[in-house]
């Protein structure tokens, strides 16, 4: 259903979660509470959620993310061949464990709080990714509704992890084409659900084009390999396009932010979008989602060049 505002309002997809229900998710992680009994307590989340946003007058609204342990690693609970670990269990398979060590404490980050979806044999589906979220969000309001879900060059940099996935899938690449597959699945899905506006997260993106400098502030990203910059760039390019190509009836975005693990402002990326939106422009999406309540960044003048091309939320 298309807007009838010049500016629909809305949000970039994640809630903040109350204590009852941070604590009821830590419950089921631990098998102390079921699934049945985690979304009764989750549904009064999403409910207060999509209040908020409709009182606030938003337009577009989310459910918050609010079944979700956080915006990307939730896909271990969706796909089997995940498996959800520790930084700390990883160290052991870092080719530089001294130097992600130095990283982590750079950033006051603790090595057992992070926590990322690796591959560990092939992926498959055990259910759909975000299509009770939508059943749900769509039962309890008449606005229009977004579904963010983890970007396909996101999924494959932070699941791909040598000494573990290998096995598997020997490189990204292979494990790429399962992504775009589980991912493409899902967008036609939630379209046939009637989604109004699918995002695609991918803030990794801004990591690359900094260096080595970004993997002291993006964990979703850091522990995966990294090639040249270019070819990263168009590698997430080409999975973005092969995951919605064909695809009409939906509007599409991809969200890049800079990466916010720290309180320490002099560790975190810094500079504006102009070297990501060359990139940005050839993806097959409506609307670039990008951070931009911080001077880090950079100025919006970058955009001129493409103010006819995308739109800018």
């Amino acid at each position: 259903m298309a807007s009838t505002k010049l500016f629909p309002v809305t949000v970039v997809g994640s809630w903040s979660r109350p204590a009852w229900l941070v604590q009821a998710l830590r419950k089921r992680q631990a098998g102390e509470l079921s699934s049945e009994e985690f979304n009764r307590i989750a549904d009064e989340a999403v409910l207060a959620a999509v209040k908020y946003q409709e009182d606030a007058g938003v337009d577009i609204v989310t459910d918050g993310e609010m079944r979700r342990d956080n915006f990307y690693s939730f896909v271990v609970e969706k796909l089997s061949g995940m498996k959800l670990m520790k930084v700390s269990e990883l160290m052991d398979y870092m080719k530089d464990r001294a130097g992600f060590e130095e990283i982590l404490r750079a950033l006051d980050v603790p090595a057992f709080a992070i926590k990322s979806p690796i591959a560990v044999d092939k992926i498959g589906e055990r259910e759909g990714l975000a299509l009770d979220e939508l059943e749900f969000l769509k039962q309890h309001t008449a606005r229009q509704t977004k579904i963010p879900l983890p970007g396909p060059y996101l999924l494959t940099r932070s699941s791909w992890f040598e000494g573990l996935s290998d096995k598997a899938y020997p490189t990204q690449e292979d494990l790429a084409k399962d992504i775009v597959k589980i991912l493409r699945k899902e967008v036609l899905a939630l379209k046939d659900r009637g989604v109004d506006f699918i995002q695609f997260d991918e803030p990794s993106l801004s990591q690359v084009v900094y260096g080595d400098e970004a993997e002291q502030t993006f964990m979703c990203a850091a522990l995966g390999s990294r090639r040249d910059p270019s070819e990263e760039l168009e590698f997430a390019v080409r999975l973005m396009n092969e995951t919605v190509q064909g695809i009409s009836g939906v509007k599409f975005g991809v969200h890049v932010c800079r990466g916010n693990w720290s309180r320490k402002e002099d560790v975190l990326l810094s500079g504006n979008y102009g070297p990501l939106l060359p990139y940005l422009m050839r993806m097959q999406v409506d609307q670039l989602v990008l951070e931009m309540a911080t001077p880090r960044a950079g100025e919006l003048e970058v955009f001129k060049e493409y103010r006819n091309e995308k739109e800018l939320g």
